[in-house]
């Protein structure tokens, strides 16, 4: 059996691609609040929450509507993107004008009533959610048998974290976005409807956080709880990143999850918290993160 620092490469590998999954989520979850900071400036604490509200909308539509996963996949994030936009436009909007911190406590007691919500009508537990049919079963490749809906997910994943960076840097709609984070006055006076434009990135970062709610929910179990237990991960990944950078929440959400993957065949006591030192390091050495701009 091959060895590299007498670890046998099986479970080296292995560790590797359960790394790259994990940071397909860390790296979609993150990217969706570097596109709300970045561009509205707001620390979004209510994204567990909303990661939380697309599994449990996947579920809700499978037992009172029959729309199965593929439905979901499409409906969840739009039905939460719609819900993110409506409380944007009616209150999260009118904190702006003021310190950041009011934002952040407003999405932080968004999140706990949210999440106390679900509490009270499902419980703690999880519910289980059905694989689709057309990714069960897996794929033996050598040194670990992998699930084919886990393969999914790192490759869904990549696609909708490029799509999004490219909507954001290379199009005209994302310049206009940039934009009106930047000089919000001068835009307008161009005719763009610059509120309408932040309610649509709000609902844009929510959306996203549902879709990775919805590919999380045959992999986790479906609970109130589920948004909470990987939300200080994701914020430790946007910092690592760089507050706000697209290209860095992405990067660095792969590279972390990957990070965790190793240190679990190496040092495995040190697995949960390997994030954090990463973290703590990078903001000693470069307190803007690894792609963020310095002030």
């Amino acid at each position: 059996m091959t060895m590299i620092f007498g670890i046998p490469i099986q479970a080296l590998l292995g560790q590797l691609l359960v790394g790259l999954i994990n940071g397909s989520f860390y790296a979609l979850l993150s990217l969706g609040l570097a596109v709300i900071f970045g561009l509205l400036r707001v620390i979004n604490f209510a994204h567990g929450a909303q990661y939380m509200l697309g599994a449990f909308v996947a579920l809700l539509m499978l037992k009172f509507a029959g729309i199965g996963y593929w439905g979901a996949l499409l409906l969840a994030p739009l039905v939460v993107g719609a819900m993110g936009a409506f409380v944007e436009r009616t209150m999260l909007s009118r904190l702006y004008k003021l310190d950041h911190l009011y934002g952040l406590l407003f999405t932080f007691g968004m999140a706990l009533t949210i999440e106390g919500t679900f509490r009270y009508f499902f419980g703690a537990s999880g519910q289980p959610y059905s694989t689709p049919a057309a990714l069960t079963g897996g794929v033996n490749l050598g040194f670990m048998f992998l699930p084919i809906y886990r393969g999914w997910v790192v490759v869904f994943s990549m696609a909708v974290c490029i799509a999004v960076w490219f909507l954001i840097e290379k199009t005209k709609l994302g310049a206009y976005l940039r934009a009106a984070t930047e000089n919000p006055v001068l835009v307008q006076s161009f005719g763009i409807n610059v509120p309408l434009l932040l309610t649509l990135t709000y609902g844009l970062g929510a959306g996203l956080a549902a879709l990775a709610g919805v590919l999380a929910a045959p992999i986790y179990q479906v609970s109130p709880l589920m948004g909470s237990n990987i939300i200080i991960i994701v914020f430790a990944v946007v910092v690592v990143g760089g507050m706000g950078s697209i290209l860095g929440a992405i990067i660095t959400g792969y590279m972390l999850g990957i990070a965790e993957g190793l240190t679990k065949v190496f040092y495995p006591e040190a697995s949960n918290i390997v994030i954090f030192v990463i973290m703590a390091i990078v903001l000693i050495l470069r307190p803007a993160g690894l792609f963020g701009k310095d002030a």
